[in-house]
């Protein structure tokens, strides 16, 4: 089973409002998903994202790949 850590979109029309997930790479975006990790306000200034820094090691160690988005939310998320 292929993993991917990715967005999951919420929200309401014209603001959306993501969801860092990890799920199987063959499901759909909005679709099952395994663990959440935080979350991401695309539309927010400054801080506006929340994620489990541990948790995404985690995953990353097993094998599970990044979006490009979560992966410099990753990057930022080191940074703190």
């Amino acid at each position: 089973m292929a993993v991917a850590i990715r967005l999951r979109r919420e929200g309401a029309r014209n603001h959306p409002f993501y969801r860092i997930a990890v799920a199987d790479q063959r499901s759909p975006r909005d679709g099952k998903f395994i663990e959440l990790l935080g979350h991401y306000d695309s539309k927010k200034e400054g801080d506006n994202f929340v994620l489990d820094l541990q948790r995404a090691e985690y995953w990353l160690s097993v094998g599970a790949r990044p979006s490009q988005t979560v992966l410099s939310l990753i990057k930022k998320a080191r940074k703190k």
